[in-house]
């Protein structure tokens, strides 16, 4: 990529690098996953032909972009952060879709579509009654993301650069990872990293625990960093992540958050929500907790703006919040 002209650079608080994929959320029976031989609550890989079985069968839900780090990425430009995004959708009619979806939400996004061969990746998201998303993923597209689409600009102009677990499934993707957080390093730009699964996690636990040098900001929920630590211990797998990394942040669902940096630490309580569908709740969190931390918000303060981000997403079905952001982001201050 040839340099931008002297003083046209973004100033962004957060690059997210990670699958784009349209989301399909649709609320189900729990018989509906036995029926279909799914394990609640975790996400599968599956081909196109099983992506068209299961879409004939799910009953109507909401579609929109989506993908981890692209609702991050969007969640926190409604929170007022500068943001961009670097993903892989098709010249389809769904790579149009998620490409108007999220430059409408406010975030950059240059990456070429890819001009034939595999199309865009999709998200079939089914909820249960206690509001757990059970998500099978057709991938696409968006895994053929490799170091050539990277955004060297971007990358140096960003505070944080973002990077999503479920995208390091193919071997280019890890090879773009490793390479976005050598260059952002090298800026003296701030690397984070989400596990985003504990299925992800143990497959790829000794390739996840060689780029943590690199990371500063990791992001975890329970089962992720247990898995990753290979303990069931949750405290135990706490003090691993904080002599691993400068700063964690782990989730616990309905218990809040435990950030921990160094010596410090900050206990962050859930904010108050009905449960109606989770998807989208982790984003939603880093998006608020990035946020926060880009505007020099203490970790307590980024956190409970990750808290009211997440418990804005989990009262409705979608992964996205329908609130005024930017109202939310003011009101936790």
């Amino acid at each position: 990529m040839s340099p931008a002209p002297s003083g046209s650079l973004p100033s962004l608080d957060l690059l997210c690098i990670g699958n784009a994929i349209v989301d399909v959320v649709a609320p189900v029976a729990e018989d509906f996953l036995a029926a279909h031989g799914m394990t609640k609550g975790v996400m599968q890989l599956i081909d196109a032909a099983a992506a068209e079985t299961l879409y004939a069968a799910m009953p109507p839900g909401i579609e929109s972009s989506g993908g981890s780090a692209a609702n991050t990425a969007a969640v926190a430009a409604g929170l007022g952060a500068r943001v961009g995004f670097l993903g892989k959708v098709a010249a389809d009619q769904l790579g149009t879709v998620f490409r108007h979806d999220i430059v409408a939400a406010g975030v950059r996004y240059p990456t070429a579509p890819l001009a034939a061969g595999a199309p865009t990746a999709r998200c079939l998201i089914l909820v249960t009654p206690d509001g757990q998303r059970t998500m099978n993923t057709f991938l696409g597209a968006s895994v053929i993301f490799s170091e050539a689409d990277l955004d060297d600009d971007l990358i140096k102009a960003a505070k944080t650069l973002y990077l999503e677990g479920f995208l390091f499934d193919p071997a280019p993707a890890q090879a773009a990872f490793r390479a976005a957080a050598s260059r952002a390093r090298a800026a003296g730009n701030k690397v984070a990293l989400s596990l985003s699964d504990p299925f992800c996690v143990a497959r790829h636990r000794d390739a996840f625990l060689a780029l943590l040098p690199t990371i500063d900001i990791l992001f975890a929920n329970e089962a992720e960093i247990t898995s990753l630590f290979e303990t069931e211990d949750f405290d135990r797998a706490a003090a691993a992540a904080r002599k691993a990394v400068p700063l964690a942040v782990l989730t616990r669902s309905e218990r809040g958050s435990l950030i921990v940096q160094g010596a410090e630490q900050a206990m962050v309580p859930a904010a108050p929500a009905e449960v109606v569908d989770t998807t989208g709740a982790g984003d939603a969190y880093a998006a608020g907790f990035l946020t926060g931390y880009s505007q020099g918000r203490g970790l307590a303060a980024s956190g409970w703006l990750g808290s009211r981000a997440a418990a804005a997403v989990i009262g409705h079905y979608g992964a996205r919040p329908r609130l005024d952001l930017a109202s939310l982001a003011q009101a936790s201050h």
